[in-house]
């Protein structure tokens, strides 16, 4: 679980570098950081930013246009 918040945080932390680029990419690339420290049972979900809500926002893409949320599937 730890290796998720600092997966998470080091995520955020490029959100903006990270805005122009395209949404499949950048979704397939935050799934291989995520398998790759072990985290099991998760969807990454692309959603217009009004579209958020209380998701966890685990990036921006499409220049800002849309998010990718996380959720952990129980």
């Amino acid at each position: 679980m730890k290796k998720l918040f600092i997966l998470l945080a080091l995520t955020a932390a490029f959100t903006q570098a990270n805005a122009a680029k395209n949404c499949a990419e950048l979704k397939s690339e935050i799934a291989v950081k995520l398998d790759a420290a072990g985290v099991k049972a998760y969807t990454l979900d692309i959603v217009a930013n009004d579209k958020a809500g209380n998701a966890k926002v685990v990036g921006s893409c499409d220049s800002g246009s849309k998010k990718i949320t996380y959720t952990k599937k129980n």
